[in-house]
This record gives C-alpha cells, structure tokens and sequence, in this order.
C-alpha cells in the first residue's frame, strides 16, 4: 500500500497537493512519501518478530541520505555494495555494525575503509576476493567478519538482468563448492567467519523461489552452524512490487479484491514472510533480509509535465520534460510503470442525459464525458535517442500541453540510476511527511554539469 490517491480532483502525497510541490520545484521532480517507506519497513519488521532478525535496506534502491535517515532512526541496517553507500550512510546517521558489504568487486580502498568504520560483514562473492580481504586485513593488523554469498542456482522468473541467482550469473559462489571454500577461510588467520549470505534477484512475485532457495541452502547452513559457530544466514532480498495495478493498490480494498484466477496477483508481505518462516525458525540464528524496491519503489512518483502534442499519421506522443535519463527502466527493461494525471480525469456520468431536465446540468454532464474520453498515445522524452519513452501506445485520458503527470512506483531504481545524459541536469528530489514538504535535492545547474572538468594546460 502507499499514500498517493485523488482528493477533490489533485493526486496527494499523504497529505501535500503534488501540484503544490511542482510548482515550486519545477518539473521534473522526484516526490517519495517517508509514511510509505515507514509503512512498509514496520510491516515487514512486524512480520519477522518471530525471529531475531535485522533489516538491512539495500542503498542501490534510493540512496538520497533523507531516506537513509528515514530508516536509520527507525533501527534499520543497511545493505551496501560501494563505498561511497557506505559513506552515505554514515552521513546520514547509519550504525556502520548494522552494515553488510555486498558485491563482486570491491576495491582495496573500499575494503580499507569499510574495515576501518567496522561494517558488520563482508558478504564474499568469489574464493579470490577472500583472499584479497584476508591480505588487506593482515596488512592493517585487524580481522574482517565475512559470509560466503552461496549461489543456490534458483529460477527466479523475474528479468534476466536483475536474476543473480542461477549458474548463469556472475554473483556468489556455487553450492557444491561452497563448504570447502568455508574450509579455505577457516585457516586464514585475518578472517572471521560469521555467517552465510544468498540472495537471488529482484522483483520476484511469488513465495516459490524464496522457499527453494531456502530449502538449498539450509541444511548447509546447519552444517556451518555446526562447524564454525556461525551467528546469522542472509537470505537477500527480492520481494517484488505493484506496477502495473500500482495507483489501485494504495487502497486496502485493491489487496481484498478477487482479481480472478488469470490475474497475477501480488505477494504481500505476510505471505512472503509466511511462505519462509518456519524453515528460518528452525535454523536458530539471526535472520538477515535486504530489502530495497519492497520499502521504496511504490513510495515515490517522478512528476512531469507536458510540453508538446505530437501528431505524425497513425501516432500521437506526449513530448514531456522528463527524459531516459531520469528514469532509465523503460529503455532499459521495456518496464511498465502506471502513469496518472496529477488533476483527476472526470469520470464518466452514469445518470442519462433523458434524466436530466437542468440544461445547465447536461452541459455539464456532456462536458464530463467528452473530458473522460480516452486515447491512446505515446509518452516519451526530449532525450535524441527512439528509446527514450515511459509509455509506447498507452490508453490514457485525452491530455494537453502544460498536464502535470505522475509516473508511478518510481522510488526504487529511479534518481540512483539518473545520468546527466544529452548534458541535461539532474532533477529535484522531495521528501514529503504528513502535511509538509521539503526539497532533499536541488536541481542541477549548467555550471553544476562542467564542475570538475578541466583544461589540458596545452590549451
């Protein structure tokens, strides 16, 4: 659920008019509800009071350090996998002993310094990055605690791009190999060995391929227990979103609804944590998620505006100010994400126009249906590249130059990914709590895009 819906005719962020929020940020603008984020992590935290667990909320999701800060005084840990996340944490208040390091390749200065602040763990993609972080431990006379990231070679059935779970991908260590690596790092002398780690992609909507990889790797986990006195398994994170249903699913009413037996319909939080429960019960050990897109992605929208209609034969386009380098998901995984007008299209009047006796009356009812007409058109960006859309023949309500939309479930894998692509600046981020907003970054300037360049002194 999240805290966007229409109220008399404007989309509200909880209780802010998102209209009130472009007028005086500009467009386009990121706009993320602190509610929804607390909503969702006091859900899933709820959920797992059965066990001894800690939330550690993956930074590649949305590293704005208001949301970081969000979370850390909510006790939250945090997944990094850079140490430029790991500085971004720290300055927004993070407890570094809350902190796994996860990645295929860290470098020395990240390992030197994720040592130094102490992080809780170093999640181990490969046999050469544990030697790699056994001779820099050595070299600073300290001990790193490591898990070995075990690839359970689990389908996932989500995009290739975002599977890290099977064989074919570059992440973690296999299975079979997995206890005699444990062996190898036993016998290093600046290594620690605290735990075990899998995670095995993202966006994931059924409970399925969380329990099978639970169930691979459990009983070796038993086994490191046993052998190594581990102190907690990772399972990742994973759990998918809302997109395509995703302004509808803000209400409680959507998630009771019979969506029919062809609908997919989507995992909750309950249900996912009650498909993995009594299998993690049993294992008697701190339990570790790294959720991301499940706290963030339905908890922001990227508002823009309309510039220009666009007619060329069959088509229609929307040229709006937002381009692919804002939000880059459409261009790059064909995602869907919903889009809706931030002024509430009228609906369609159900009483008939034979009812009616008012001529004022069926002037306006006659208005309302013209107005709640809809098309079908393309929403695209100023960006000189064909792939630079966020809807290719979508039905929406008729719109016109200067409309204010919301791109739905765009807190997640939104700003993070943002480029400065065609020299265009990097949008706004805003942060909205009950009633009141704040900007939590500022739009770029032209300057802002040459600072740091520099002339060769041959010029």
């Amino acid at each position: 659920m999240h805290s966007f819906r229409y109220r008399n005719g404007h989309l509200y962020c909880e209780d802010v008019d998102l209209a009130r929020v472009a007028d005086k940020s500009g467009t386009p603008v990121y706009v993320y509800s602190a509610g929804t984020i607390l909503d969702h992590y006091r859900r899933l935290d709820a959920a797992l009071a059965p066990l001894d667990h800690l939330i550690c909320y993956a930074v590649k999701a949305n590293s704005n350090r208001a949301i970081l800060k969000v979370l850390a005084d909510e006790g939250a840990g945090f997944d990094i996998v850079s140490g430029g996340e790991l500085y971004r944490v720290l300055a927004a208040g993070g407890d570094p002993a809350k902190c796994t390091f996860a990645g295929v390749g860290k470098s020395r200065e990240e390992i030197e310094y994720a040592l130094e602040q102490r992080v809780y763990s170093f999640n181990v993609e490969s046999e050469a990055e544990l030697a790699y972080i056994d001779r820099i431990a050595g070299a600073k006379n300290l001990r790193a605690p490591i898990a070995l990231r075990a690839n359970p070679n689990v389908d996932p059935r989500t995009h290739e791009y975002i599977s890290t779970g099977s064989h074919e991908n570059k992440f973690g260590i296999a299975l079979d190999r997995l206890a005699t690596v444990y062996e190898r790092a036993a016998k290093l002398r600046n290594i620690d060995i605290v735990g075990v780690q899998m995670h095995i992609g993202s966006q994931i909507t059924e409970a399925k391929p969380f329990a099978d990889a639970i169930k691979k790797v459990a009983p070796l986990v038993r086994q490191l227990k046993s052998k190594y006195g581990i102190k907690f398994f990772s399972i990742g994170g994973g759990l998918g979103i809302v997109y395509e249903s995703s302004f509808a699913s803000g209400s409680l009413d959507w998630w009771n609804a019979d969506h029919g037996t062809s609908a997919k319909h989507q995992l909750s939080i309950q249900q996912y944590v009650d498909a993995i429960l009594r299998p993690l019960r049993e294992l008697k050990l701190r339990i570790l998620l790294e959720p991301g897109r499940l706290l963030v992605g339905n908890a922001g929208v990227l508002l823009t505006r309309v510039r220009y209609i666009k007619r060329t034969g069959q088509k229609k386009f929307a040229i709006v100010d937002a381009g692919m380098n804002d939000l880059i998901r459409p261009a790059l995984y064909h995602s869907y994400h919903e889009i809706v007008p931030v002024e509430e299209p009228i609906c369609r009047a159900s009483v008939s126009d034979a009812a009616v006796t008012s001529k004022s009356t069926r002037l306006r009812l006659a208005t309302a249906r013209q107005e709640s007409k809809t098309e079908k058109i393309d929403i695209v960006g100023p960006v000189c590249e064909s792939g630079d859309f966020f809807a290719l023949d979508r039905q929406m309500p008729e719109l016109r130059e200067c409309d204010l939309l919301a791109i739905m479930s765009a807190g997640a894998y939104g700003f993070v990914m943002a480029s400065n692509y065609n020299s265009r600046p990097l949008p706004v981020e805003a942060l909205v709590r009950g009633d009141k907003f704040a900007l939590i970054r500022h739009r770029q300037t032209n300057e802002d895009l040459i600072r740091g360049e520099i002339d060769p002194k041959w010029l």
